[in-house]
């Protein structure tokens, strides 16, 4: 929902603060959901580049070997790249997400369901670009097993990519695919959100909805309900996407596989996957993982956003 700052000398400082609150709740939103379902992440990034550890394995199965061969906090490595990148990426994502709708009906003319395809897919895009080394660097990281490490941390990562893959153009390797799948992957998430969630408050605003805390005039769903409208959302995108992310892992880690020089690019990358592993065990690998951790993160993230944007008085 747009909001208005008040009128007179102090509407511009308003605004400013406006911007900073917004930046803040969709930090927190992403932090909270990408800790939720760490230990997830970091299986899905074993099996999709099929880590010669656990390749054999299935999902719960490599969810059972990791703590036995690298304790419990192997389910978390890489989680500190992450939880550095999540932040600003949240932050940008659902801060993006506000302006880009704001510009798209005022530049456009254009509002609705279309309007907020739009905007979710430019403001992806935006976080995707703005966050990617950090992205980059985890993805090493969390492909490492105990014993074969390569990189000793976040910044000896950055080091040792910046001096041996090329500089910074090294830091954006699979970044194509990533934008690609990017675009449907944020757009259909805030587009389903958004469409359940108007639907939802104009049908049955009783059953679904509730004042919201920080301004009682405007109807909020509840914490269960968007749990579960976050929760579709999430499952529809991931669906739509979901090759372009399995490109996007095996360019990221580049170096680190054996086949590296096969995946130079996207349309090599995607063809190499699919020669060698097909469509299930290949572009698909990891796709269950996928709806089991995409689910409660979209679902933890939205809840979240909405909730903070109480708290920070943004509705």
């Amino acid at each position: 929902m747009d909001t208005q700052g008040p009128a007179g000398p102090n509407a511009a400082a308003h605004r400013d603060f406006y911007w900073l609150r917004s930046f803040v709740a969709g930090g927190v939103a992403g932090c909270c959901a990408k800790t939720t379902i760490a230990p997830l992440d970091r299986v899905k990034i074993l099996l999709q580049a099929h880590n010669h550890h656990y390749k054999h394995l299935g999902v719960f199965s490599t969810l059972c070997a990791v703590p036995k061969k690298e304790g419990y906090l192997g389910l978390y490595k890489g989680n500190g790249a992450m939880m550095i990148r999540i932040f600003p990426y949240g932050a940008i994502q659902f801060m993006a997400f506000d302006q880009y709708k704001k510009l798209i009906k005022k530049k456009l003319g254009i509002s609705g369901h279309v309007h907020n395809l739009m905007a979710g897919s430019m403001a992806g895009i935006t976080a995707v670009i703005c966050t990617y080394p950090l992205d980059m660097v985890r993805a090493r990281l969390a492909f490492q097993v105990k014993g074969e490490h390569k990189y000793t941390g976040i910044i000896h990562a950055f080091k040792t990519i910046y001096t041996k893959e090329g500089g910074f153009i090294g830091f954006y390797r699979g970044l194509m695919p990533t934008v690609v799948g990017m675009a449907p992957y944020a757009g259909f998430s805030f587009f389903t959100f958004s469409t359940l969630k108007s639907i939802g408050l104009a049908q049955a605003p009783n059953l679904l909805g509730r004042p919201s805390l920080d301004n009682p005039e405007v109807l909020v769903l509840k914490t269960h309900v968007s749990l579960l409208c976050g929760g579709m959302a999430g499952a529809i995108a991931q669906t739509i996407s979901y090759p372009l992310d399995v490109t996007r892992r095996r360019m990221q880690l580049g170096a680190a596989l054996p086949d590296a020089d096969k995946c130079l690019t996207m349309v090599q990358t995607l063809k190499y996957v699919y020669r060698h592993h097909g469509i299930r065990r290949g572009l698909y690998r990891g796709l269950s993982l996928n709806y089991i951790r995409c689910i409660p993160s979209q679902a933890v993230a939205f809840t979240t956003y909405e909730f903070m944007r109480q708290l920070l008085h943004l509705n």
